[in-house]
Parts: C-alpha cells; structure tokens; sequence
C-alpha cells in the first residue's frame, strides 16, 4: 500500500535547504512518496551541484491520481519563477491548494526570509500557514522526543510581548499541546509553563506572573498536567527540565535559545492546531553557509522521519 506523499517546498532559492534534503536522502530511506513544489531549473542546478542520483519525475499537479504514486517515488510540480517576487508565494499556493484537495495530510517547507517574503504582513511562515487555512487556534511546537517548547508568542519585539498575553491565549496554547501529544503522540503531556518577569517577580504594581499566567495554569490544573509559572533562568536546569515533557514559555527566545543550546539539530518545529501536519527544520536560510557544504541536516532527517512514520 502506497503511503501519503510528503508535499515539500524548499523556500528561499538562495538557502541551504537543497544541501541538507539531498544529503537526508542519501543517508536515510523514506518510504513516503515526495512531491517537490518548486522551479525545476532551480531543482536541477542544485541537483548537478550536489552530484543528486535519484531520478525526479514531473507532476500534474491539475490531474490527481492517488493510484499512480509510489512509494520511494521523488515527483516534481514545475513552477515559473519567471516574477521571483510572488515566485515562494506560487509555491505554497500549490501546496496549499493540493492540501486542501486532500491528495495528502503532510507538507515540510523549507526556511524562508520572513522580512524578504511576508514583508511585515504576518510575524512568521506559521502564522502565514494558520491564516492560509483560516485556523485561529494554533501553536508552534520546536518537538524532541526528550523535552520540546512551545513559545506562547512567537516573533514579537520584546517590547509588545506583555501587552500580548492574556489567559485565553496561554490556555489555548496548553489546551492545544495537551491534545497533541494525548490524541496524536499517545502520550500523557508534562507541562511546565515559564514566567514572563526575572524570577516570577516584578517591581511594579502589576505583575503578569500572578495576575494572568497563574490564574490560566490554575483552571486547567483539573484536566491537564500542567505546572508553574517557573523562573525561565532555572526551569531549564537538568533536575527540573526532566520533571517535564514540555515546557512553554512567554516569548521567541525565551524557550528556543535553551532548546537549541540542549538539541542543536535534534528537533523540529512543527505547527499544530492545522487541518494537516506541517514540519519544518528548525532553522533558516543560512546564506552564510550556502557552497560550502557543510551544513547538519538532521533536522531535516527528523522531520522526513516524522512525517514518513505517519
């Protein structure tokens, strides 16, 4: 039987997304058909430059049928870069529209220039995914099968970050992992919910700790088993961080800088609260690095691995 092909777009021409998903192949076998959304003069460059052997044989993305899409199989969608401007727009279009045609439920997008491409218009990719798909209640999930984070605000200045929080969000955050990892994982989740302030406190009258954190981990106490607010500065500390399986924080870089610290490549961000499975690797483009071939693709390996096993 035919598994579900996995839906891949590669993001940003000009990234390390192509080095590090032709090495994955290399060294890990995936079942799952891929189809590759992107332009195919673009595809082959990369695959002469990277010495890539597998044969990729064209899709029709206008005529569907399931039957004809084997395992083992790497597809190509051609799509006009002939505007690069609406070129990654084109792109997840496709994806887009091939996920709500039902021909799969699992799509992996490379790393994109959130400034270049969104322009400002969404905070990042997930929240330009959630909106593409009409969904309001989602949450970004940077997943290890030893301890994953979720952010409860994602690319917010610091500076907006408190005016942000309310205890219907933070709920909704927690509410949304427990079911994952209950209903998907088959896993009983361990939360653990940091503080917004330096050690849970703050010098002025009103604090986010007690006033709209604490409250929202005390109504779901009864139903989920979800802790805190912990000072982020200890709750990452070895003896506390094994007490859980989860840990949510109040901004971007409060949990993803101890996570990538204790992980590295060891993890994947996957966006929850979607009608399908969305993974990406966690990290960006990394112009810097483009040519030498030296990049770690093990997220990528994890995330081909995620998605193939479902």
């Amino acid at each position: 039987m035919n598994s579900k092909p996995i839906l891949i777009v590669p993001g940003e021409p000009k990234s390390i997304f192509f080095e590090i998903l032709f090495k994955s192949l290399k060294l890990n076998k995936i079942k799952s058909p891929l189809i590759i959304i992107c332009n195919k003069k673009i595809l082959y460059k990369e695959i002469k430059k990277f010495n890539f052997r597998k044969k990729v044989e064209n899709f029709d993305q206008n005529i569907i049928d399931k039957k004809k899409i084997r395992n083992k199989k790497i597809y190509l969608i051609n799509i006009s870069n002939d505007n690069p401007k609406i070129y990654i727009k084109k792109c997840f279009d496709c994806a887009f529209l091939l996920l709500k045609k039902g021909l799969t439920n699992k799509f992996i997008n490379g790393p994109i220039n959130k400034l270049k491409t969104l322009k400002k218009k969404y905070l990042g990719v997930t929240e330009y995914i959630a909106h593409s798909f009409n969904e309001k209640k989602f949450a970004m999930l940077i997943y290890n099968q030893k301890l994953s984070v979720c952010p409860i605000t994602t690319h917010l200045p610091l500076s907006k970050i408190s005016k942000k929080i309310n205890r219907k969000l933070i709920r909704e955050k927690i509410i949304i992992i427990n079911d994952f990892y209950k209903n998907f994982l088959g896993i009983k989740a361990k939360i653990a919910v940091t503080g917004l302030n330096p050690h849970c406190e703050s010098i002025l009258n009103f604090n986010e700790d007690d006033k709209i954190i604490l409250p929202a981990i005390k109504s779901l106490k009864k139903k989920i088993n979800v802790e805190g607010p912990f000072p982020a500065d200890t709750i990452f500390l070895s003896n506390n961080r094994k007490k859980f399986n989860v840990i949510i924080g109040m901004y971007h870089d409060q949990v993803l800088g101890p996570i990538k610290t204790l992980y590295e490549y060891d993890a994947i961000n996957i966006t929850l609260g979607l009608p399908f499975l969305r993974v990406t690797p966690d990290h960006g483009p990394n112009e810097k690095m483009i040519g030498k071939n030296k990049s770690n693709p093990l997220s990528l390996i994890k995330a081909l691995n995620f998605l193939d096993k479902r």
